[in-house]
């Protein structure tokens, strides 16, 4: 990351920040930047994600958007490093919440694993639940797009990667293992490879400890424009802010008369600006909060 790229700001957890300081800094984000997006993990614990809708909500501002993805921890910071990088760029901030929903499809994200006997976000037979029992066996898994686990080396097949040029950030836990280097960056065809700190909610999420977590992604951030501007823009007639995809990522209001158009009606809000292109529909992901 180059040093024009804006920092995230981390929001700590009940646990080690007061409601009062919370608001406090989020007020001064606000007052400094205008608009704030927060992406987080569907597996937030509830009292953290209470908390976020609880600054929202005290602060009565339509200026914090509130994204809930359901990827794996370096996943989701892979599409936090994305709108980094677009944050740059001439979108508004509508725009840029919307992205993180779109851009989610284009990473492929999951993990190298020695056990799957705790993994529950991803589909684990019978048959390789008793592999883990095996000493020495090694699992390879993608959560997202798609659920899929493989036995490394059984010769049970490879993990369906990306059909577009990618660049994969590896995070390695306690364990040794050159597969995600050597094997499944060049069945992926990634233009590069790089290391980075395991994040710190990757053993519970995977159900263990042992583990190295890789996810490919679009590092470019002309291709990452391209992307964005090729879907068409629509405007929030609940509060106002322009947006791509089918809800407003600030105000959670969903797009009017979204279901009313066909496929190739031009006034389709999912239709791509260009036709040619993917439409980009945002069908992923929950901005709205349904806890107690």
């Amino acid at each position: 990351m180059d040093q024009h790229t804006p920092t995230a700001t981390l929001l700590p957890s009940p646990d080690v920040q007061p409601l009062d300081a919370a608001l406090a800094d989020m007020t001064v984000l606000l007052e400094q930047y205008g608009y704030a997006v927060a992406l987080y993990p569907a597996s937030i614990p509830v009292a953290h994600e209470r908390r976020l809708h609880t600054i929202r909500s005290v602060l009565e501002s339509n200026r914090l958007a509130l994204l809930k993805l359901d990827l794996p921890p370096l996943g989701i910071a892979v599409l936090v490093r994305q709108l980094r990088q677009l944050s740059i760029c001439d979108f508004g901030a509508g725009i840029i919440a919307s992205a993180a929903r779109l851009l989610s499809h284009y990473v492929y994200a999951g993990a190298l694993l020695h056990s799957v006997t705790r993994l529950d976000r991803v589909p684990v037979s019978l048959k390789a639940h008793a592999k883990s029992w095996v000493p020495g066996s090694q699992f390879g898994v993608l959560a997202h797009p798609r659920p899929e686990l493989i036995r490394i080396g059984a010769g049970t097949g490879r993990l369906g990667g990306p059909d577009f040029a990618t660049r994969m950030v590896v995070a390695k836990g306690q364990t040794q293992s050159d597969w995600v280097d050597r094997t499944l960056a060049p069945q992926w065809r990634t233009q590069g490879l790089e290391e980075a700190t395991l994040p710190a909610d990757s053993p519970g999420w995977w159900g263990t400890a042992k583990l190295i977590e890789f996810a490919a992604f679009l590092p470019d951030i002309s291709i990452l424009y391209q992307l964005v501007s090729s879907v068409r823009r629509e405007v929030c007639t609940w509060c106002g802010i322009e947006l791509i995809g089918d809800r407003c990522g600030f105000c959670s209001a969903p797009l009017a008369a979204a279901g009313n158009h066909r496929a190739d009606d031009p006034q389709n809000p999912y239709r791509s600006a260009h036709p040619n292109r993917n439409s980009g529909v945002l069908d992923h992901g929950t901005p709205a909060y349904h806890g107690p």
